[in-house]
């Protein structure tokens, strides 16, 4: 059977441009199919490019305010000039990933949905293409909760939140994870009166409990938190919202300007036809192994629609490895122990590998934990961001299991240990890594020496060191 492709990419977001780039370049045939008018994805548009465009005006805003006195004109101001600066950077990242880019590569690009017909044929729009291999790369969009008078009222989303151009001078979240408390910050520091509504016991529960403690601690000082709250509904007033939330038996409500849900992810599956080419499903998301493969060898999915880690940058891992498997017929594995994440609030906070529950509850009395707390640090006692902790978990021969930080900057200086542990080395082989005073990543190394306190100095072996030195040195 002739196919007019190699192979045909799904979704032009993250993974999709990987595979695509990459399967070009490797001298395949390559059509790339995405519905939306432009490349990049929901994290170009919707996603990490705005939010850290806003979090970083934000910051500005929030550093000035500390030495000025900002009146109500002025946030207003300030609001509507981070909201432009957002999109410049969306336009500024959206040239990159430009369509004549990928139409130099030689790949034909339909702009369009997509529906499989059966295995091997795609309808695309008002016409069909068939391939010999598929990647689907059609990301997630945000859930919706069934919230009794949510249709009756105005909410934002991820999606939407990034079009505002005036300044709302309250809002309520729903959602206290990564999203939830990036956006939430972000609006709380251009002046917003901000209140988060988690119905779980912390806000980030997929963070490190006590790292996710101090940020529940520091955040508090520019938001208001309802934990263990569950919005029973909302009813639409004059001026806004009112949230009627339910809080350990007690019912309670929260007026604001505007509604913003930010309660997870979903798959963007259900226009595919998924049926009609027999690709089974799991959970909501595209089942899919180790290879990246579904049930049927010669279709991959990856990014967010296959219920893997819903990050941009495992889109583009995933990416690199699919296109290897579906073009050079490889059969490649895909790992997320080594795969790091960031909460881009203020202070930052990093994520690697197990949390200390989860690497106590594998290891027992064979975990070791090492952690150092960032005010007993020089540089950051000099920068006056004292608070934060590095906790670092490895087992007794030192391998890293866990890392997690909460701190300025953290997801920049913690990633040394991100690669310490991709390269397969070993904790303490950081002690040996000189750093130019005062570098921020000392703490690491302090967090490091830690193993040699542990391993050496409090251990019967400097009792047997310390008879030497005192009886022949």
């Amino acid at each position: 059977m002739s196919f007019d492709y190699q192979i045909a990419v799904i979704g032009g977001g993250s993974g999709g441009l990987t595979v695509a780039a990459g399967a070009a370049s490797f001298g395949a045939s390559v059509a790339l199919i995405e519905r939306k008018p432009e490349l990049g994805g929901d994290c170009l548009h919707y996603g990490c490019m705005p939010s850290k465009a806003l979090i970083q005006s934000a910051k500005e805003v929030y550093e000035a305010a500390q030495y000025s006195s900002f009146a109500e004109g002025d946030y207003e101001r300030l609001f509507k000039q981070a909201m432009e600066r957002v999109a410049d950077a969306v336009q500024d990242v959206q040239n990159h990933d430009s369509k004549e880019r990928f139409i130099q590569l030689g790949i034909d690009l339909y702009e369009a949905e997509a529906s499989f017909e059966d295995e091997h044929t795609l309808r695309v729009g008002n016409e069909t293409i068939t391939a010999k291999r598929f990647v689907i790369a059609t990301g997630s969009s945000p859930v919706v909760p069934p919230i009794n008078g949510l249709d009756t009222v105005d909410y934002l989303t991820n999606e939407t939140i990034f079009s505002l151009r005036e300044r709302p001078k309250s809002m309520v979240v729903v959602g206290g994870g990564i999203i939830g408390i990036e956006l939430s910050q972000a609006m709380a520091r251009l002046g917003v009166e901000v209140t988060v509504v988690e119905g779980d016991e912390q806000i980030l529960s997929k963070e490190d409990e006590e790292i996710a403690g101090i940020a529940h601690d520091l955040l508090s000082k520019e938001i208001s938190f309802l934990v263990r709250a569950q919005v029973e509904r909302v009813e639409k007033k004059k001026q806004g919202i009112t949230v009627h939330y339910s809080k350990d038996g007690i019912e309670g409500t929260v007026d604001a300007e505007h509604l913003l849900i930010a309660t997870g992810r979903k798959a963007n599956i259900d226009s595919l036809g998924l049926q009609n080419a027999g690709v089974k499903t799991s959970k909501g998301s595209i089942a899919v192994d180790a290879t990246l493969r579904t049930n049927l060898r010669h279709i991959y999915a990856v990014g967010d629609c296959n219920g893997s880690m819903p990050f941009t940058h495992v889109a583009g891992m995933e990416g690199k490895v699919a296109v290897s498997n579906a073009v050079l017929g490889l059969s490649r594995k895909v790992s997320y122990e080594k795969v790091p994440w960031v909460v881009y609030a203020a202070p930052e906070i990093y994520h690697l590998g197990l949390t200390e529950t989860e690497a106590e509850e594998k290891y027992g009395d064979r975990l070791l934990t090492f952690k150092t707390k960032l005010r007993n640090n020089d540089r950051f006692m000099a920068e006056r961001h004292k608070d934060g902790i590095v906790k670092v978990m490895t087992n007794q021969r030192g391998k890293i299991v866990g890392a997690h930080a909460i701190g300025e900057g953290a997801g920049e200086w913690m990633q040394e240990v991100g690669t310490v542990q991709a390269l397969n080395k070993k904790l303490q082989s950081l002690s040996s890594v000189v750093h130019p005073y005062p570098a921020r990543n000392n703490v690491v190394n302090q967090t490091a020496d830690l193993y040699w306190r542990e391993k050496l100095f409090d251990s019967p072996i400097n009792k047997a060191l310390s008879w030497y030195v005192h009886t022949f040195r």
